[in-house]
């Protein structure tokens, strides 16, 4: 709208799709309560700080409530803004009919336009032997409204989404133990913070893991009752390996595109595995891999990356485009944060894809990092564990990624992102003055250590 563009949204059933109604806002309402849940049941963490408290209980239902009224008030304010804006907003489902035609399904309507851009995102992914009763087998669909806390849950797969639950259920009395098919748990993390990870957030918990294994067959059972039933083969061989009996087993194995049903072939849309395939612009690519004109596809549709602000910054990019302002997106300086207590934050590439990066194009890479354990505000705080670590060119001080695990990681790595989209160097970090005492210093000291210089 403040393009000059009229604006029509078909939203599918609920305004905010995915992240507002069944991801990032509800996810993070039963963090922040199971949180607190388990911060005030630390009886020696706050016995340090010479507070001492009754213990902690907590009402499952009134949880489950603050996560479905947050959403709720979310998504409506959301659709009172939209309204605010003057754009006609389409409850149904969309169907495409050609490039710029939108059919509005279970009616006669269509909606033509200059520029359509597809935004449908993802759906859980469930893999082949998993059978899905809603209640003792279930995806974070059904996790976020929170309907009963098992005593011992599996959770398949151990990425972002793996991981908040663990913390969320942890924190509530359950026990835990990850599936993963991959040889080590948070794969898709760099390495050196995975491990670390492992050590804050894994092992001094009721949590353990298989890994190299796949969840071959899960079959439900009953609370109380029959438990859930998980056969497992080794990742390599394929061979049998363990049968595991657990409450609950819930299914983090990925998300899948949303793109079932939405008349690509019509517009003779590319599709691999699912997703649309886009240019740098964000514009949708036919068959032959030419650019459809005026369609264009963003967020976990297309798969550049599955992430909700990566959604909104592809968004912003097409409708750049659209309006003749040409724009390509650096998702090199797109952060990520898994929110977890405490956070993992990062941007850029691993220290492992630096290298591999680094070796193809001829230059060398430089590691640096700043600890938490040297902090005044996570000692004052008593969490004090975790580090930020600095990848950089040796030869340009540019940084590359920065990974960080430790206390309000989600909101330090903002710094690295900007820096890294504006392309500032170490040598120009290192000088910024960092506000004491802070846990950003955290990253004033992994700037300067890059340098070789100490910052105290």
């Amino acid at each position: 709208m403040s393009k000059g563009l009229k604006v029509a949204v078909v939203a599918g059933g609920d305004v905010g799709g995915t992240c507002v109604n069944r991801g990032c806002v509800p996810s993070k309402a039963l963090l922040a309560a199971s949180g607190r849940v388990r911060e005030i049941g630390d009886e020696k963490h706050l016995a340090d700080m010479g507070i001492t408290t009754g213990g902690v209980s907590y009402d499952r239902a009134k949880v489950a409530a603050h996560a479905n009224n947050l959403a709720s008030k979310v998504a409506k304010n959301l659709g009172g803004s939209l309204t605010a804006l003057g754009i006609k907003t389409y409850m149904e489902k969309g169907e495409l009919v050609g490039p710029t035609e939108v059919k509005l399904v279970g009616t006669s309507n269509t909606i033509k336009a200059k520029s359509v851009i597809l935004a449908t995102g993802s759906v859980p992914f469930v893999p082949p032997g998993v059978v899905q009763d809603g209640k003792t087998v279930f995806t974070s669909d059904e996790a976020l409204k929170l309907e009963w806390v098992p005593d011992y849950l599996a959770i398949v797969g151990s990425g972002y989404i793996g991981l908040e639950f663990s913390d969320v259920y942890t924190a509530l009395g359950s026990e835990v133990t990850f599936v993963e098919a991959l040889p080590r748990i948070m794969a898709g993390f760099d390495k050196q913070i995975a491990q670390l990870a492992e050590r804050i957030l894994i092992k001094p918990r009721n949590i353990d893991y298989r890994t190299n294994v796949f969840a071959s067959k899960v079959t439900p059972g009953i609370p109380g009752v029959k438990p859930v039933t998980i056969e497992m083969i080794d990742a390599t061989t394929k061979e049998h390996v363990e049968t595991l009996e657990v409450d609950a087993c819930m299914i983090c194995t990925g998300r899948a595109p949303y793109s079932e049903g939405l008349g690509l072939a019509a517009a003779n849309v590319q599709v691999k595995r699912g997703f649309v395939q886009v240019n740098e612009k964000m514009q949708a690519l036919d068959v032959n891999g030419a650019v459809i004109p005026g369609l264009y596809a963003i967020g976990d549709l297309n798969g550049k990356m599955m992430l909700a602000h990566a959604a909104s910054a592809q968004g912003i990019s097409a409708v750049e485009n659209i309006c003749g302002h040409e724009h390509i997106l650096n998702h090199d300086a797109i952060p990520a944060a898994c929110f977890t207590h405490p956070e993992i934050a990062m941007v850029g590439p691993t220290e492992e894809q630096a290298r591999e990066r680094a070796k193809a194009e001829g230059y060398e890479v430089g590691v640096s990092q700043g600890n938490f354990k040297a902090n005044s505000k996570a000692l004052a705080e008593g969490e004090s564990e975790g580090i930020a670590k600095v990848i950089f060119r040796k030869d340009t001080y540019e940084v590359l990624g920065v990974h960080i695990v430790g206390l309000h990681a989600a909101d330090l790595i903002q710094e690295c992102s900007n820096a890294i989209n504006a392309g500032s160097t170490l040598e120009d970090l290192a000088m910024m003055v960092h506000t004491h005492p802070t846990l950003c210093e955290v990253l004033d000291e992994a700037f300067k250590a890059g340098l070789g210089r100490a910052a105290h």
